[in-house]
């Protein structure tokens, strides 16, 4: 009995079978989740307003003072002197101001 069961799933439709099980796991345990924190990053990135505040993957937070199509220029410190252009990739995370 043992010999027909192997047998069976050693065939051509059993490897598929596998194959396709394994394609499906991978999907869901590593491309879904990756799928979900895109959509939640572009989510955070459309809601970006000036005066936000904005931790850069850097690890600075500081205050968004102009946003175009695919940069922001974020202010870091007391001093006024100190903006710095950077991609919207490089945003982190987002504070609002009126946030508590």
């Amino acid at each position: 009995m043992n010999g027909l069961l192997g047998s069976s799933l050693m065939s051509g439709g059993g490897i598929i079978l596998i194959y396709v099980v394994l394609i499906g796991a991978m999907w869901f345990f590593l491309i879904r989740p990756q799928k979900k924190e895109q959509k939640r990053v572009q989510a955070m990135l459309s809601t970006m307003e000036v005066g936000d505040t904005a931790l850069t993957t850097s690890g600075f937070y500081g205050v968004i003072i102009d946003i175009t199509d695919e940069d922001v220029i974020v202010e870091f410190g007391n001093n006024k002197n100190c903006r710095i252009p950077m991609q919207k990739a490089a945003i982190a995370q987002i504070e609002k101001p009126n946030a508590e």
